[in-house]
């Protein structure tokens, strides 16, 4: 996925697109004011030394973090524009009398009645609390949690609809380990200074929310020492980051009866059913010693203990819907104290966050009716095909990779399909009960229609034409049951600029390689290589070109271990290794496909720039965006992607135009020898 860290993300000031080249706006050999690329730039750095600073540097000294945020970056800069936009049919909503503009409406009202909130504090919430005190002993406890799994409060474990990764045809029940207050299971047991601290505080914050729910001090001091033993050890028996990217490893098919002698605390059969789900017989269970650990915690935990673990993770799920109290309890752990954020943002754009996840959908078909006519959509396939077309060149060189397995990657290729845009059919949020009512009841209603949305899937033909991302959000992702690449209109935005005023260097390198390139490679990466072109997981290599691909990929791991990012932390090159090779990937890709273009041909320089040149600083314009130390500890840890950076620095010193195009040379930073270089796709 080309991740950018964005709680909603955006799509505006799109895109008046044409197919042939056009010039930067307003930018000449004389005049480089609006040549993003060339302003961006900070002069003072060395592209040998550090390309991210020398192509961002500029941009990131005249844009400080904000005080609401954690990072800051090309994503936000796009976003702000949208929230304008978004927060206008908000309100223009307000007065709609029926079909999905009135909920649209009735749910702003309920987002921005911040008066409603303080007076009403925990009163939203108290159904689900007075179920919880009448929950007196397991079986009560069980039927607690269910309810909590149909609305999208969580606690104890974790489930989903998705598609069977061995049959991409049908859509398959997934429970998977979870049920934890921190990040994940390394929170609760690395003894580095930072990672200590925020456990620390992490205990704070539980015994705060057992005083508001009114214990004194020294009850809600025992409550959170208790509540952090069980998630210590739900933790213990929870995979670590990089193990959770084994497909086949985390693939363990069971029936229900097998699933019920794993963890007989549940009767999966009642759990099952009041989650809506019926006629099943089997289950896929991620991490299954998981299960085994959380039913001896059941058994062994006192329900008073186990009333108040659901009581904490009842008020963690929707402290943001609540009274200012309570939500800025909430906020000093999990937006200060982990992400490094000093200040909420304001309401209104945490509203608008909020709504875009759980009805952006309906918000999104306005917007590409504006901003993403029929001639973007053409382009970018266009694009799409060009980059197909330069992998299927480059595994035909491969020297490294049998014929036999060149065919079934030709096959896969030519299988993928493409996404562009937005989708050709709309969800229907009719059914969703949305209404003027407090706003945490109407975040429960909604997930509770998304719960049922995702369960009556079960047992039906597969839609492979559906959409997992909003049209106007700011990412992409490759989904492999489907063996497809889905971007919407919004990644593909420059802010303050429509797609007619930019060059293709720009194009090929923002576009091309972080986006499409990208996408394209996660099907060719560790864990995408081992579906086949059906969607299907499934040993399509011989065990040869398997051995050869993982002695180049683990050139990778070492590379990107050997990264510090912050304190003494490194990057976790196991953990990111799929998205490191797609972002290598991406940056060949786009560039094989730019190099048939005339614009590259030509050889013509604008602003002093040569077309190889500007490509290499549209690629990094992608990930334009700077970090607090806080949030860049946290993502080391629970986060498949490097930080930007290095999804700049780290490819680039593997390919070999871009030590031509910017005179690299031995000595220099940025200069890797060749026998350490990595080279896969």
């Amino acid at each position: 996925m080309r991740q950018v860290l964005l709680p909603v993300a955006a799509a505006t000031l799109l895109l008046a697109a044409c197919q042939q080249q056009s010039k930067v706006a307003g930018s000449t050999a004389d005049n480089p004011a609006a040549d993003i690329l060339y302003t961006d730039r900070d002069s003072t750095v060395s592209p040998r030394d550090d390309f991210f600073q020398y192509a961002n540097g500029g941009w990131l000294k005249a844009h400080p973090i904000p005080d609401e945020y954690s990072s800051w970056g090309i994503g936000n800069a796009v976003q702000e524009d949208l929230y304008t936009r978004l927060r206008t049919i908000n309100e223009q909503s307000l007065t709609a009398t029926g079909g999905v503009e009135k909920k649209v409406g009735d749910f702003w009202h309920s987002a921005m009645d911040s008066t409603g909130a303080e007076q009403q504090k925990l009163q939203p919430i108290q159904t689900e609390l007075d179920a919880i005190g009448k929950a007196t002993d397991l079986n009560g406890i069980v039927n607690v949690l269910a309810d909590f799994q149909v609305k999208g409060i969580g606690g104890g474990f974790g489930a989903g609809v998705y598609q069977d990764a061995k049959n991409s045809d049908v859509m398959a029940f997934y429970l998977n380990q979870g049920g934890l207050g921190l990040p994940n299971r390394d929170y609760y047991f690395n003894n580095d200074a930072r990672t200590a601290g925020i456990r620390s505080a992490y205990g704070n914050y539980v015994r705060t929310v057992f005083q508001s729910l009114g214990a004194d001090s020294n009850s809600a001091q025992l409550k959170a020492t208790q509540h952090l033993a069980l998630e210590t050890r739900l933790a213990k028996a929870s995979r670590k980051l990089e193990d959770l990217r084994d497909p086949y490893r985390n693939y363990n098919k069971m029936s229900i009866a097998d699933l019920n002698k794993v963890c007989p605390a549940i009767n999966w059969n009642a759990m099952l059913e009041k989650q809506h789900v019926t006629k099943l017989d089997s289950v896929i269970v991620g991490q299954p010693e998981f299960y085994k650990e959380l039913d001896a915690a059941l058994k062994s935990t006192p329900v008073p203990v186990l009333q108040d673990y659901l009581r904490f993770h009842l008020m963690r799920a929707t402290a943001p819907y609540l009274d200012s109290t309570t939500y800025l309890q909430y906020f000093d752990f999990y937006g200060k104290t982990i992400r490094g954020a000093k200040k909420p943002k304001t309401r209104w754009k945490r509203m608008l966050d909020l709504q875009d996840g759980l009805m952006g959908e309906a918000l999104g078909k306005v917007f590409v009716q504006e901003f993403f006519p029929k001639e973007a959509k053409e382009r970018y396939s266009k694009m799409v095909e060009d980059v197909r077309a330069a992998l299927k060149d480059r595994i035909t060189q491969l020297d490294w990779m049998s014929d036999s397995t060149k065919q079934k990657a030709f096959a896969k290729l030519a299988s993928m399909k493409k996404k562009v845009g937005y989708p050709d059919k709309w969800k229907d949020f009719s059914a969703m009960e949305i209404s003027r009512q407090p706003l945490a009841r109407n975040v429960l209603a909604a997930n509770t229609w998304w719960h049922k949305y995702e369960v009556n899937k079960l047992g039906k033909p597969v839609d492979r034409d559906e959409w997992e991302m909003n049209p106007q959000t700011y990412n992409a992702y490759y989904n492999p049951s489907n063996n497809e690449i889905v971007l919407p209109a919004g990644i593909f935005t420059v802010p303050g600029y429509r797609d007619a005023q930019l060059d293709d260097a720009l194009v090929y390198g923002y576009a091309g390689a972080t986006t499409i390139g990208h996408e394209i490679t996660h099907g060719f990466d560790d864990e995408g290589r081992q579906f086949d072109e059906k969607g299907n997981l499934n040993a399509w290599w011989t065990s040869k070109d398997s051995a050869e691909f993982a002695k180049r990929a683990q050139v990778m791991v070492d590379q990107f271990n050997s990264y510090v990012v912050v304190d003494t932390a490194r990057i976790n090159g196991k953990a990111t290794l799929g998205e490191n090779i797609a972002d290598l990937g991406g940056a060949i890709l786009g560039l094989e496909a730019f190099k048939k273009t005339e614009t590259y041909k030509s050889g013509k320089t604008i602003n002093g720039m040569t077309p190889l040149q500007r490509y290499f600083l549209g690629y990094a314009l992608g990930w334009l965006s700077h970090t607090r130390p806080e949030e860049l500890a946290t993502r080391l840890l629970t986060d498949v992607h490097s930080p930007a950076k290095w999804r700049v620095n780290g490819p680039f010193v593997n390919v070999p135009e871009f030590y031509e195009a910017f005179g690299v040379k031995p000595g220099d930073k940025m200069y890797r020898p060749d026998s350490l270089r990595v080279r896969i796709w």
